[in-house]
């Protein structure tokens, strides 16, 4: 007596789900990978020799966009905003509440005036925190 089997077992493998799964994966860490580091701001930075070993605790950016300029301060959670100059010492003071010796790193655009990085300089001064002049290596 000749038994057959009614059902066979395919043994083959499909990887079209797998590769599914992997451009998924791909398109998912390309899109989280560009978003990384949104807070940055593009500045054309003065070039300089030197450099400075002080660790700064907060940064100051200005920006020159046409005929005014914006000020941008990191927030409480670290996210760098754009706030008027009259909330840049209130900032900066919420930031640096606390800290031993506060630095302040100041980035400031090429062609941004030097009555607008003084302005900054004087906020320094009169809160005696120290200040760094970022520039291009």
């Amino acid at each position: 007596m000749a038994l057959k089997r009614r059902s066979k077992v395919n043994a083959n493998f499909s990887m079209s789900s797998m590769t599914d799964i992997v451009f998924l994966l791909l398109i998912f860490f390309m899109i989280t990978s560009t978003l990384i580091n949104p807070n940055a701001l593009k500045l054309l930075l003065p070039k300089s020799i030197s450099q400075t070993s002080a660790k700064p605790l907060t940064t100051v950016s200005i920006k020159d966009v046409g005929n005014r300029f914006e000020f941008y301060v990191p927030n409480a959670d670290g996210i760098i905003v754009r706030v008027p100059f009259s909330q840049v010492e209130t900032r900066l003071k919420e930031n640096l509440a606390g800290e031993e010796n506060p630095t302040i790193s100041l980035h400031v655009d090429r062609s941004v005036p030097m009555e607008e990085v003084v302005k900054v300089m004087n906020i320094a001064k009169n809160n005696r925190y120290k200040l760094i002049l970022a520039t291009m290596p």
